[in-house]
């Protein structure tokens, strides 16, 4: 399989400008295009996605402020680095708070532009794992006006939170495992307090490097480092009246958290090699697959600053559980791709609904957004069927204590050299009944080389039984899973 390599749009009227950054790029390992003005960017967009977009302000036809705003309109999660002049670093900073992701000034230098250019790519590589912003009619429930999907009482909590504490000052925290749409608690909260009107700034701190953490939240002064050949404001003065959303807060290092700290009590910094203290009013959200309290704990993260951000708690519920809202779920994807993939599928059969429903969903949200995609794509019917639905779904069906059924009803996972798949996780019915007999460690001793088979067993499905790009899908070496599927009795699938 050959290597992906990240794409960038460079979109300026000056040639030379976009051949000195193009050879850059290219240079670092980018594949690159190239477009003279906004027009010609929109059609080349027409024809597949960059991984980021670099666009000069001033430009004839369509200029840089334009074709930001048509593309946070049409690909929200594309990063857009805008070039720009001295004299126009005013609209450069407007162009951040309307949602572009950074801003270089001309004559750039190389190492700022290879560094910014690097952390948008990270960006985008994040952002494809979290959800969408899910939309419903105002008559389809609870959530409608807030921009989200959900009528069941895990999503009613949720809900009540926001409408309680979107109005107020409050820093909130948001947890859960990723892809349940925690962004979309942090938009709600921002759409629907008195801050609505101003900007609402994101940052993941997952995509940061550790030792520009600092300059991004808090900007820089001219000379500050090598490189800094103008001062720059932070994510903190960008979202001065507004919202900043600390996305993925665990990551923040632990000598950053400090500072972070001060700004939340006292309301005030300094810019990286300045002297003079900023004074913001900024609303904080931040969000955290992680186990905070265990952190704490460790020493990776400070008690101090967890209390602080913990001042209102926002919960997002697994998808398994809440299996009654996947209905509501499917049919606004459905919608969503019929629209996007100009397919007409006009509803989907109970039996897939069921195996819907019963599927565990580790990825939650995000996981069933893309496996309806897939399904949607390829569907040659105008109603989804339970056979349109990927292996590891339909297998949630009909399955025996013992063994889950494959697609051939054989219990044998196709792909995987006819190696059984481990049975789903046990009822609390089963997990008594098993906990009699041998104790709470042995169920989880049980359902953990359940889910080891069965996450292996995918992962070769995916990849047509090869060992080494399993592997890599797995995120360990080729000799851990080849030892692991010896211990699981998988070896005969290499």
């Amino acid at each position: 399989m050959a290597e992906h390599h990240p794409e960038i749009l460079i979109v300026d009227d000056e040639v030379n400008v976009r051949r000195v950054l193009g050879a850059m790029l290219r240079r670092e390992g980018f594949e690159v295009r190239e477009a003279a003005d906004g027009e010609a960017a929109m059609e080349l967009l027409s024809e597949g996605r960059p991984d980021a977009v670099i666009t000069d302000l001033r430009m004839p036809r369509l200029d840089g402020m334009g074709l930001l705003r048509r593309l946070l309109a049409q690909h929200a999660d594309l990063p857009v680095i805008i070039i720009t002049a001295h004299g126009t670093v005013d609209t450069a900073v407007e162009a951040l708070k309307a949602g572009a992701f950074d801003y270089i000034i001309k004559p750039f230098e190389q190492d700022e532009m290879r560094a910014v250019v690097r952390k948008a790519v990270n960006h985008r590589a994040l952002a494809r794992r979290d959800a969408r912003p899910l939309v419903l009619d105002a008559s389809a429930g609870w959530g409608a006006k807030l921009g989200m999907i959900g009528d069941g009482p895990e999503m009613r909590a949720v809900y009540e939170i926001i409408e309680k504490v979107a109005a107020s000052p409050t820093t909130v925290l948001i947890t859960g495992e990723s892809g349940t749409g925690k962004e979309l608690v942090a938009k709600a909260l921002h759409r629907h307090g008195d801050r609505a009107q101003s900007p609402f700034i994101k940052i993941n701190c997952a995509a940061i490097p550790k030792d520009l953490m600092e300059s991004e939240l808090f900007g820089y002064e001219r000379g500050a480092f090598t490189g800094a050949v103008s001062s720059k404001p932070g994510r903190f003065e960008l979202a001065n009246g507004g919202t900043l959303f600390l996305d993925e807060i665990g990551e923040i290092p632990v000598e950053m958290q400090v500072k972070l700290l001060r700004v939340l009590q006292e309301g005030e910094f300094e810019r990286v090699g300045g002297l003079q203290s900023i004074h913001v009013d900024v609303r904080l959200v931040a969000a955290t697959n992680r186990d905070l309290e265990a952190e704490v704990a460790s020493g990776a993260f400070r008690e101090d600053l967890y209390y602080r951000l913990n001042v209102v708690r926002v919960t997002m519920p697994a998808l398994r559980a809440r299996p009654a809202d996947i209905p509501l779920l499917v049919a606004h994807f459905v919608e969503k791709f019929n629209q996007r993939l100009g397919k007409s599928i006009d509803g989907v059969e109970d039996g897939a609904v069921a195996a819907l429903k019963a599927y565990a969903w580790p990825g939650n949200i995000r996981e069933l957004e893309n496996v309806m995609e897939r399904t949607i794509l390829f569907a040659e019917d105008t109603r989804l069927r339970l056979e349109d639905l990927p292996a590891e779904i339909r297998r949630t069906l009909g399955a025996g204590p013992g063994a889950a059924a494959g697609a051939d009803g054989t219990g044998a996972a196709p792909g995987a050299g006819g190696a059984a798949l481990a049975a789903p996780l046990l009822s609390i019915e089963e997990m008594a009944r098993a906990g009699a007999a041998g104790g709470m460690k042995q169920i989880v001793r049980d359902a953990t080389v359940r889910l080891e088979r069965d996450l292996i067993v995918r992962a070769l499905e995916e990849t047509g039984g090869n060992v080494t790009h399993a592997a890599k899908k797995l995120g360990i070496s080729r000799k851990s899973l080849q030892t692991k599927m010896k211990e699981l009795g998988l070896r005969e699938a290499e």
